[in-house]
């Protein structure tokens, strides 16, 4: 690896420190001061960017004949967007192919939550359409954040990146998973998140994920999703 990309990948780093949290969307109380050594990694950056060029040529070729199958079963936009927070609270934008009706999110309260603590699941949630299933079950509503990782919002593999009604409760102990950048795949992902749904569990994968990180760890994380994926067993 050239300096230029360890330079590169420190610097990202750095502005990513340094840059101020927005006031009155996150607690005043905030102690994940020190970014993972994994944000560090040119290496690490570098496989992300490949990754993300495959996974947008893919995007290119899967745009329109999704497009198509999500505005003929519910009207709205094709690509959904939520606020969402990465390294250290910083707050950014995510893109998924939306899999729910349109205004599902002002429709959540009349969902009930399966999962234990700090997440929102419901297996059968009723806002989700025939080809959202279908969607999720494949994850290829999650093919457009390809483009977060690409822009450096996101990596390939971290942590699941919180929602806004879900970080404001955070405590110490949470605020530690944020310590990486949010991934599209992660520990949780391949050991089993459908059966998973307690919040604490998924925490203490996550920080077992920075205790054990290392380039070929992230690999096998990747393998470990593509097996996932064609078990079909898939992931919501």
């Amino acid at each position: 690896m050239t300096n230029y990309g360890v330079k590169e990948a420190a610097s990202e780093a750095a502005s990513i420190v340094n840059s101020p949290l927005m006031l009155g969307e996150l607690p005043s109380v905030f102690h994940s001061s020190v970014p993972h050594r994994s944000v560090m990694s040119a290496e690490k950056r570098w496989v992300d960017i490949v990754g993300a060029i495959a996974g947008i040529l893919l995007l290119a070729i899967l745009f329109l004949p999704i497009a198509i199958a999500i505005r003929v079963e519910s009207p709205g936009s094709v690509l959904y967007k939520q606020k969402r927070y990465g390294l250290q609270g910083r707050p950014f934008t995510l893109l998924k192919f939306r899999s729910m009706v349109k205004d599902a999110d002002h429709l959540k309260t009349l969902v009930q939550n399966e999962s234990e603590g700090l997440i929102f699941k419901n297996e059968q949630d009723p806002r989700i359409t025939r080809v959202g299933k279908l969607l999720r079950r494949t994850s290829l509503d999650e093919v457009p954040q390809f483009w977060n990782v690409l822009v450096g919002d996101m990596s390939l593999v971290g942590t699941r990146p919180p929602t806004h009604d879900e970080v404001i409760h955070y405590s110490d102990r949470h605020w530690q998973r944020l310590n990486v950048k949010p991934g599209l795949t992660g520990l949780w992902q391949v050991s089993g998140r459908s059966e998973i749904k307690n919040f604490e569990e998924i925490v203490s994968l996550d920080l077992q994920y920075q205790a054990l990180w290392t380039l070929s760890y992230d690999l096998q994380i990747i393998l470990k999703t593509f097996g996932v994926l064609l078990s079909k067993s898939g992931a919501c």
